[in-house]
C-alpha cells in the first residue's frame, strides 16, 4: 500500500517552483533548520482556532467538493492542512494562510451580513474568487497556498488515492491497443 509521504512526493510535480513549502518539506524535498519532522499523530500545536477551523473545513469542500466520490471533507483534509501547518511549516509561513482566512471572513461578514462558514456555498465561491483574483488583501498568496494544500491533502489521502483514482500497486500488463474509451479513472500507484 503506498503511504501518504511517497504519494506527497508525486504529487509535488504538479505544483513544481511554485510549491508552497512545508508541502515541499513534508515531501523531502527541502529542509528548513528549527522544523521538527513529526509525521505521525495529531497536529503538534493548535493552528487555527474553531472559527477558522470550521472556514477551513467549508472552504476546503468548495475546492474538492463532494460529487459522486468524497469530497475534502471526508477525505480529512481539513485535519491535513492543520496537521501540515503546525508540523512542517515555520511561523511566517502559516502567516498567509491565517490572514487570508481572516480576510474572507471579514469580507464575509462586510458583503453577506454572515460568516464565511456558514456562507451559502454560491457566497464561498464568490470569495475564494475574490481571494484568486487578489481583490482582497493577501488573496493572491492565500488562494495559491490554500488551493495546494487543498490539492495535497487530497489526493494522497485514502479517498484520494483509492476512490478518487484507482490504485494499482503492480498495473496489469501492457496493452498498447487499450481502448481509449475504456478508461474510466487515472491511476496511481
Amino acid at each position: 500500500m503506498i503511504d501518504r509521504r511517497t504519494a506527497l512526493a508525486g504529487v509535488v510535480a504538479l505544483f513544481g517552483a511554485g510549491i508552497f513549502a512545508p508541502i515541499a518539506r513534508a515531501a523531502g524535498q527541502a529542509q528548513a533548520a528549527g522544523v521538527p519532522v513529526i509525521s505521525e499523530g495529531p497536529p503538534s500545536a493548535a493552528v487555527f482556532n474553531p472559527a477558522q477551523r470550521a472556514l477551513v473545513s467549508a472552504l476546503s469542500e468548495r475546492v474538492i467538493p463532494t460529487t459522486d466520490t468524497p469530497g475534502a471533507i471526508e477525505a480529512g483534509v481539513p485535519e491535513y492542512i492543520e496537521k501540515l501547518l503546525a508540523d512542517w511549516s515555520l511561523p511566517q509561513e502559516r502567516v498567509p494562510i491565517i490572514a487570508g482566512l481572516e480576510a474572507i471572513e471579514a469580507r464575509s461578514l462586510t458583503d453577506n451580513k454572515v460568516s464565511a462558514a456558514k456562507a451559502t456555498p454560491e457566497q464561498q465561491d464568490a470569495l475564494l474568487t475574490l481571494a484568486m483574483n487578489g481583490a482582497m488583501p493577501g488573496g493572491k498568496t492565500f488562494f495559491e497556498a490554500f488551493r495546494q494544500l487543498v490539492i495535497t491533502g487530497y489526493y494522497t489521502s485514502e479517498v484520494g488515492i483509492m476512490q478518487e483514482r484507482e490504485y494499482l500497486p503492480v498495473p496489469g500488463k501492457y496493452d498498447g491497443a487499450f481502448p481509449y474509451s475504456q478508461v474510466n479513472k487515472v491511476y496511481s500507484a
